[in-house]
């Protein structure tokens, strides 16, 4: 999949005026690429869209529109672009409760190195996690860990030729799994691969 460059972001002017209609396109598109694993982990897998539009709304947010700037954020953000070969996602263990979610981090360090994804026919692929930076510490992990699975060219075959996905985590203080996928999103991560 083609990383972002400069050409291929909207203005901040352009994107005021788009915004409200790429949002709702981005949003519809992000719903197939949504997994819950169990009741408190979600992972979102990113694309070229789903990047497009979170560097858009850190450049309006933070209001950049010099080169150096733009180019900083592109940086950041386009390692999160799948390669062909892999799927890149954001795992989100979600707590609302602040005093739980201060709890269960606790409880769950090194959480984001259960994760796994794993095609019909083959072992189960574990995610390369947080390779930006580490995100827990001996006390507690995040609550955001950004993961890469990568896939054998067989395996990458295998979903192109419509195999099944399952996913899931297996951590001592945490378990659940999806098997298999259903099929929009099984087809959404098919479409990220080469």
């Amino acid at each position: 999949m083609q990383k972002l460059a400069r050409d291929d972001l909207y203005s901040l002017e352009d994107y005021a005026e788009i915004r409200p209609d790429f949002r709702a396109r981005v949003m519809a598109h992000k719903q197939r690429r949504r997994v819950p694993i169990g009741a408190d982990a979600t992972l979102y897998f990113e694309d070229r869209m789903t990047i497009q539009y979170q560097v858009q709304e850190m450049l309006r947010a933070e209001r950049i529109f010099e080169a150096a700037g733009i180019q900083e954020e592109l940086d950041a953000y386009n390692p999160l672009i799948p390669d062909g070969n892999n799927w890149k996602a954001t795992l989100m263990m979600e707590y609302p409760d602040e005093e739980i979610r201060r709890q269960r981090l606790a409880e769950l360090v090194g959480i984001e190195d259960c994760v796994w994804v794993q095609v019909s026919g083959f072992d189960q692929v574990l995610a390369t996690a947080d390779e930006d930076m580490p995100r827990e510490t001996d006390e507690k992990t995040s609550s955001v860990h950004f993961l890469r699975f990568e896939l054998s060219r067989e395996q990458v075959g295998a979903v192109k030729a419509g195999a099944a996905i399952a996913m899931g985590i297996q951590n001592a203080n945490y378990q659940a799994s999806v098997d298999p996928l259903d099929e929009a999103s099984r087809a959404a991560l098919a479409g990220d691969l080469d």
